[in-house]
């Protein structure tokens, strides 16, 4: 992989003169032009030998662009105790926090590749595991590339003579001693085996969409136009030919079952609860719920909930039975309408990121990242090719979350179009719940058929064994409020090992 980085390339001080007043121009010119259009965000990926011009290129860069509309962010090795740790998020977390929305760019030094190269190389991750977070890196850049994102991906290379030399060179100046530590020098003992690592890395994750750039940082003047030239080249690419969104070979849907029956056709809607019956359960539901989530064992574990349904099938009412046993200072409800413009502005999970507890806390989404394969699916808001690969990106999503300590626990709020439509009207005609109805409602009880299969197709592609789907008939309230916290209070037992 890094053969042709270790062959001595440079050029002349006139050439890079010449080289960086036409670069500088045209990629003040281009940055501008994407800004403009905002049809694609352009993230680049700072790695490589330490020694080999990083973080010069890094300062390069915002000196030659306009540094108001580039975000640089530096990631250090996660530390438990640390300020870069995630505290009990997942660890891809802190990279969706910093991705920059479209017309922007943004800088990532120390990014997703360091952690796993770093492990692997310490001894800490083997080898299995070591290709397990590269596949998941590939399924992560194929999902921003897919998003409209363009990658540039920079590695820059050096011998390990040519480091060492480089690292006396820096010393014996005053004024450049200080860019030289302990740690520098206590890494370049370990080059032999990050090297052949890093190659692999580079090997499994060098795809069409996204390849790798590997440039001889032996000689600043040509690295440095070598990097701004193929920066200025994917600036241009994003302009001109943004990104492709919803793009590609998507395999077709699952055809409709042949007989008609759907999944939510086969609940048992008939099961209800006497109010004092509701009133018993709940309170001791309640105070099963409250016990569960302030056992010591729950501070290293966090809880996101899930709830979807069709309209007017309980959800808001359903949560607020939920929060009423909990710590108001440990939860957060999250309702989720259509995207606003700055989240139209990021890949699709973007906005569900932000909101990913920590250890300890709860989300409660209303509604969530299920709508790309519900109502955009049905509204067509978005392609085929968009929801048919959001099955596996969801998926992906929800096992990052468990593998962090996360309890995942989905629920489909199910009724009837009998009940629905007994519900609507009871809104329409409460002055207190005329807001609840909206023209919308009403136009998508005609797409009733279409949701049912997207629902059925929903369950099938996500329901997991980590992160299992929970169908709750819910035309009578008070069995389905019970039985929706019955199922939280096991699921939450089983992640800590106990019985209730």
């Amino acid at each position: 992989m890094f053969e042709s980085a270790e062959i001595g390339h440079r050029i002349s001080r006139k050439d890079y003169k010449a080289a960086e007043a036409r670069l500088r121009q045209a990629l003040l010119e281009a940055q501008y032009q994407l800004l403009e259009s905002k049809q694609s965000a352009v993230i680049v990926l700072i790695n490589g030998v330490d020694g080999a011009g990083k973080g010069e290129t890094v300062n390069l860069f915002n000196e030659w662009m306009d540094p108001r509309h580039i975000r640089t962010e530096a990631f250090a090795t996660p530390d438990a105790d640390g300020e870069e740790a995630p505290l009990g998020r997942p660890a891809m977390w802190r990279f969706w926090q910093v991705l920059p929305p479209k017309g922007h760019v943004g800088i990532l030094f120390g990014n997703w590749y360091t952690d796993p190269i770093v492990q692997h190389a310490l001894g800490h991750d083997k080898e299995s595991r070591f290709d397990e977070r590269l596949t998941d890196i590939r399924a992560f850049e194929r999902m921003l590339t897919s998003e409209g994102v363009r990658l540039v991906k920079l590695w820059f290379h050096m011998t390990k003579e040519g480091v060492t030399k480089r690292f006396k060179a820096l010393e014996k100046d005053p004024k450049t001693a200080w860019r030289v530590t302990a740690h520098d020098w206590d890494r370049l003992k370990h080059y032999d085996t990050f090297v052949p690592i890093s190659a692999k890395a580079l090997r499994k994750t060098s795809t069409g969409e996204a390849p790798w750039l590997v440039i001889d940082g032996s000689d600043p003047s040509y690295r440095s136009i070598t990097a701004g030239q193929y920066l200025l080249d994917n600036l241009l690419r994003a302009v001109q030919t943004p990104a492709p969104v919803g793009t590609g070979h998507a395999a077709p849907p699952a055809p409709p079952p042949l007989d008609g029956r759907s999944l939510l056709a086969t609940q048992d809607y008939t099961r209800a609860l006497d109010r004092a019956t509701y009133e018993d359960q709940l309170e001791r539901l309640q105070g099963r719920l409250n016990k569960l989530l302030r056992t010591p064992e729950w501070k290293r574990r966090s809880l996101v909930l899930v709830f979807e349904g069709m309209d007017a099938a309980g959800k808001g009412s359903t949560i607020r039975r939920i929060t009423q046993a909990l710590d108001a200072r440990h939860y957060r409800v999250i309702p989720v309408a259509a995207p606003n413009e700055a989240e139209r502005a990021q890949p699709y999970l973007w906005r569900f990121w932000r909101y990913l507890p920590r250890w300890g806390h709860t989300t409660m989404f209303d509604r969530s990242w299920y709508g790309r394969v519900l109502v955009e699916r049905v509204e067509g808001f978005c392609t085929e090719p968009d929801w048919t690969r959001a099955y596996d990106e969801i998926n992906a999503f929800e096992e990052q979350m468990t593998q962090a300590g996360t309890v995942v626990v989905k629920f489909w709020l199910s009724i009837t179009q009998e009940e629905q439509l007994k519900r609507f009207e009871a809104r329409q005609n409460t002055p207190h719940k005329v807001h609840k109805i909206t023209p919308d409602d009403w136009r998508n009880r005609d797409k009733w058929p279409l949701y049912a299969r997207a629902v059925d197709d929903m369950m099938d592609r996500t329901s997991t064994d980590i992160a299992p789907w929970h169908i709750v008939a819910s035309d009578d309230k008070r069995w389905s409020r019970i039985e929706v916290l019955r199922l939280l209070c096991e699921q939450v037992e089983a992640a800590l090992g106990t019985k209730g």
